[in-house]
């Protein structure tokens, strides 16, 4: 898979504070990327230079092959968390002038708006100023007007803030979909049940540092603890669980089963294979819990920003 966006050692100054700090992301092609961290961080100053509001002090950014050019404005689409909407402007002639600002003829506007507003079921907004919808309606007509061109790069921040769980998921499904006809994604969020759900790469920033970057699954590997919750029916409890504190450490666990029994977190020791556990369990009573316990990427952000604070 190519890199859609390569950005090389970029650093971002305000008035002598640092907000870029020597960042390099490669972003690829046909990806869901979740750009990632704690408020302040960095990522709205890499966002703005990715859309030309702002420029970097020095780096460079390649999209599509090309260095970052006016022109490029037309392939991306910018989806802000601070949304952008006239109030007082009519939905229908507000969404037309959008999208004609984005390159499209009256006509192919029109057209798109009528299949986006027809999919959504909104057609009866049409009249309707901004200011008379809903916080999660207005939100719908925002990001009909981030892909009505067709961008290659669509950059979302926080795009589910405002919308119920079922609209989340509609618009969830919609960004997907999007990636799966060719769309590279930036996905800015701070909901971790959405970068688990929807993200293939992240990168996180902290302190206008990256801290880390990588597809999410080789992140959860380099996290990993080599923990196992564990559940275990046995005539003694307290003799297995005694023998378990002497290979491995052990720990208290909380979880749900049909069964009742031992129910344990243990840790294995370096050179021990899952294998070894599930062999001394298996020897001393029925096992019915036997799940690693993999990071989050709700874990992995607070450890690593904790590590790099």
């Amino acid at each position: 898979m190519s890199n859609f966006l390569e950005i090389s050692n970029l650093f971002k100054y305000y008035d002598g504070y640092t907000a870029l700090n020597n960042i390099s992301i490669n972003i690829p092609r046909g990806s869901v990327f979740g750009l990632l961290g704690p408020n302040g961080a960095g990522k709205t100053s890499l966002i703005r230079i990715i859309n030309q509001i702002t420029m970097p002090d020095s780096g460079s950014v390649i999209l599509d092959g090309e260095p970052l050019a006016p022109h490029h404005v037309e392939k991306i689409g910018y989806l802000p968390e601070e949304r952008g909407l006239y109030k007082s402007m009519k939905v229908g002639e507000q969404a037309l002038y959008l999208a004609q600002l984005k390159g499209l003829s009256k006509s192919e506007a029109k057209s798109r708006l009528k299949y986006w507003f027809d999919k959504f079921d909104i057609g009866a907004w049409w009249g309707k100023k901004i200011e008379e919808l809903s916080k999660g309606m207005a939100q719908k007509v925002q990001f009909i007007v981030t892909v009505l061109h067709r961008p290659k790069l669509l950059i979302f921040d926080e795009p589910f803030s405002g919308f119920d769980p079922i609209n989340a998921q509609i618009i969830a499904k919609e960004i997907l979909q999007l990636r799966d006809e060719g769309a590279t994604i930036i996905f800015s969020t701070h909901r971790m049940e959405s970068v688990e759900e929807m993200c293939d790469h992240i990168a996180l920033i902290n302190k206008s540092n990256k801290v880390l970057d990588g597809k999410l699954v080789d992140i959860k590997k380099q996290f990993r603890t080599n923990t196992f919750q564990v559940g275990v029916n046995t005539n003694s409890s307290v003799e297995l669980e005694s023998l378990l504190r002497e290979k491995f450490k052990v720990s208290p666990a909380d979880f749900t089963t049909v069964n009742e029994g031992l129910k344990l977190n243990v840790k294995l020791k370096k050179g021990d294979s899952p294998n070894d556990l599930l062999s001394f369990l298996i020897n001393r009573g029925e096992v019915h819990h036997f799940v690693e316990l993999i990071p989050s990427a709700n874990d992995i952000f607070i450890e690593a920003v904790n590590k790099n604070s």
